[in-house]
């Protein structure tokens, strides 16, 4: 008899929407961490990475402290690509749309 671990060859989880965004910006993140490749790749890890955390730090589901950590790390990998540090308050990239 197999178990459902010996099923799956890939990562594959079954997670709520905000749940697999901070998944998959935390894998986004560990790439950063460890990429080797053309700077072009990382930066636009970093500005996805950026994206996500700025998503999640709107989302209303989370509570306010998790927010603003989630806003204050997405300001922080901002500074990754060479932008100034946004005012604080102020959210480092346009508001755009959240999880349901």
């Amino acid at each position: 008899m197999k178990s459902k671990l010996s099923s799956h060859t890939d990562e594959e989880y079954a997670l709520p929407p905000t749940e697999a965004l901070l998944a998959g910006t935390l894998a986004l993140m560990t790439g950063c961490a460890q990429h080797s490749g053309p700077v072009r790749h990382r930066e636009l890890m970093v500005g996805k990475v950026v994206s996500n955390l700025t998503e999640l730090s709107q989302h209303p589901a989370l509570s306010a402290p998790m927010r603003l950590l989630l806003g204050r790390l997405s300001a922080r990998w901002l500074m990754e690509l060479g932008a100034e540090m946004p005012s604080p308050g102020i959210a480092p990239l346009p508001e755009h749309r959240t999880l349901q």
